[in-house]
């Protein structure tokens, strides 16, 4: 047994030897251990309250034995860097990373894998940690955690809506290009914001960068959108700027849903865009300094990154694909 780690069983045993006030030297012989092994995995594995308890014990050194296992990343000098360059220079999230390595878009990745855990890991507890990597994430986190739940805002009734539960299935499902979610992210309390719409099917994002959060700018971003791409219909909250969406049904003859108040997540689409957006504008920051172009530049930034969901194709080229089908004009 010399030189192999303790066993759950094996703690287990000494649980119970220790519970009936066995020596720590008759342990060791029982368990033909050296005496020492039962010392140390006393001083390394007791349970804060001072007790032994084998289930923890063994959670706790199997944690340790992760921790010391080097990761990929810190063997393999090609894949590090290609990992860091993706996070720091196309914001890439792990998950987009791991999905390009797998369909192997460059030679020297053939063979190669890692997930997206293992980055996340590396991020926060191996190398990767002393590089500040963590603020390339979406959340640019220093320590990882759940998320909170969102205030609720109260807004004023919105005229002629259309329950999200009227929504036909074909756009439930997402089996057309066309139909759209809008929303409306803020920086600042007060001033300018930005309209971001969502296409369901492509998940291609248009950004524009509007004086105000009111009905108003809304309407002129929505317009510019529908001059521009194909859109059959809208998807939005019951916030006061998208109370113009009468006007969008009587001009283009699409068709507008709203969700359920509070039920932001019927539009979890948008929602995510609006997440991803923050790693570029993050709360508090002045729009009124960032100009068009580089919202522009954002928007592009996020339509050319894999994406899981979409078999690790960018929303920009799965585009190309239908308009090169002629499903799109």
């Amino acid at each position: 047994m010399r030189g192999q780690p303790l066993t759950l069983y094996e703690r287990e045993k000494i649980e119970l030897h220790l519970r009936g006030r066995h020596s720590l030297r008759n342990i060791a012989k029982m368990l033909h251990r050296d005496h020492s092994v039962i010392v140390r995995e006393l001083q390394r594995n007791t349970c804060r309250d001072a007790t032994y308890r084998a289930v923890k014990a063994h959670e706790y050194a199997e944690k340790r034995k992760r921790k010391k296992r080097k990761c990929i990343l810190e063997n393999d000098e090609e894949l590090c860097r290609y990992v860091v360059k993706q996070l720091i220079d196309e914001q890439w999230s792990p998950k987009q990373i791991s999905g390009a390595i797998k369909k192997r878009l460059e030679p020297w990745m053939d063979g190669k894998g890692i997930s997206h855990e293992t980055m996340y890991q590396f991020i926060y507890e191996g190398q990767g940690r002393f590089l500040g990597l963590y603020q390339y994430l979406r959340r640019g986190r220093k320590k990882r955690q759940r998320r909170f739940s969102r205030k609720h805002r109260i807004n004023k009734p919105i005229s002629f809506i259309t329950p999200i539960q009227y929504r036909p299935m074909e756009i439930n499902e997402k089996r057309e290009f066309g139909h759209w979610e809008s929303d409306t992210t803020i920086c600042e309390h007060k001033g300018e914001a930005i309209s971001v719409q969502y296409e369901r099917l492509t998940q291609l994002c248009r950004l524009t960068k509007v004086i105000d959060k009111g009905a108003e700018s809304t309407e002129g971003a929505l317009r510019d959108l529908i001059e521009s791409l194909p859109v059959k219909s809208l998807t939005m909250d019951r916030g006061g700027e998208g109370a113009h969406h009468w006007k969008l049904r009587l001009d283009y003859g699409i068709d507008t849903y709203h969700c359920d108040p509070y039920c932001s997540w019927q539009k979890g689409g948008v929602e995510n865009l609006n997440g991803l957006i923050r790693q570029y504008l993050p709360r508090g920051i002045n729009l009124s300094h960032i100009s068009h172009h580089q919202i522009y530049v954002i928007q592009e930034k996020l339509n050319n990154r894999p994406r899981e969901s979409l078999g690790f194709e960018s929303p920009n080229g799965l585009l190309q694909k239908l308009r090169a089908s002629g499903v799109v004009h």
